[in-house]
């Protein structure tokens, strides 16, 4: 098995775990026997979440706030895993921004960037120095289906996961032999299990429910691929379809088709 047991002095740290993946993957560890480190922006949830688990699984559940878009907040956590045991790092913090690259607040742009790439790149490189030298650990980088193709109306997205995507499988085969295992997680649409129709986007109109993933199912699939230190995971019919479709149609027909529909969500 490529993931790490669980004990009493050793967490798994997941970013991005007030919300989505990032919680869905939290509750399991957690349910699992592991402690836990959550990481994201806002405190209140965090902690709610870090108490629920205490009492439901009897595991330590540490809440760190942290904004991972911001170079002093992401030194904090360097500093957690630097003191704590971190056997399992789960980055799945991300956002996203739709429409013309040159219509986008450069703020937010340069944020994404941050969040997306920078924080994962720096975060793998924290845990590694500490779990190489133990030969034990597991990592999981949320990367995307989007970061297969190029996307418009999606380009600082696809920048960042496309690194992502890239950066984690060259790892899985880096990491060989070493006792460490690096899996990359690269979803389609993931969503809730049911969304009130006033809160459904364009996407979930349009997509059957039958074909979405929900971010529970894909908690489940990723940690069984980490258990058999999978190269990669694309969890669901939809995520799957749009995996195969992006290796068999050519650039120049889907990257126009997909970048159409993207315009329309921005």
């Amino acid at each position: 098995m490529s993931l790490p047991a669980p004990s009493r002095t050793s967490y798994a740290l997941v970013t991005g775990a007030s919300q989505g993946i990032g919680k869905a993957m939290a509750q399991d560890f957690a349910a699992l026997g592991y402690n836990v480190i959550l990481v994201a922006r806002r405190r209140e949830v965090l902690e709610s979440i870090a108490a629920e688990l205490e009492q439901r699984h009897n595991v330590e559940a540490i809440a760190l706030p942290a904004d991972l878009a911001a170079a002093d907040d992401v030194a904090r956590v360097v500093e957690t895993i630097a003191s704590h045991e971190v056997s399992i790092l789960v980055n799945s913090a991300g956002i996203a921004s739709f429409g013309p690259f040159m219509d986008q607040d450069w703020k937010y742009e340069s944020t994404q960037f941050d969040l997306n790439g920078t924080a994962v790149h720096r975060l793998t490189r924290a845990a590694l120095e500490h779990m190489l030298p133990r030969r034990n650990g597991a990592i999981c980088n949320v990367g995307s289906a989007a970061g297969n193709i190029p996307i418009p109306n999606n380009a600082t997205y696809v920048f960042t996961k496309a690194g992502v995507n890239a950066f984690t499988e060259a790892l899985h085969y880096e990491l060989k032999g070493s006792g460490v295992s690096c899996t990359l997680l690269a979803p389609g649409p993931v969503r809730e299990a049911a969304i009130a129709e006033e809160d459904q986007s364009i996407v979930d109109k349009v997509v059957p429910d039958f074909l979405w993933t929900t971010y529970e199912s894909c908690s489940q699939e990723t940690i069984a691929a980490m258990r058999r230190n999978q190269r990669r995971v694309v969890p669901g019919p939809l995520s799957k379809a749009m995996n195969t479709i992006s290796q068999v149609l050519p650039t120049p027909v889907i990257a126009p088709l997909v970048g159409s529909f993207y315009a329309k969500m921005g």
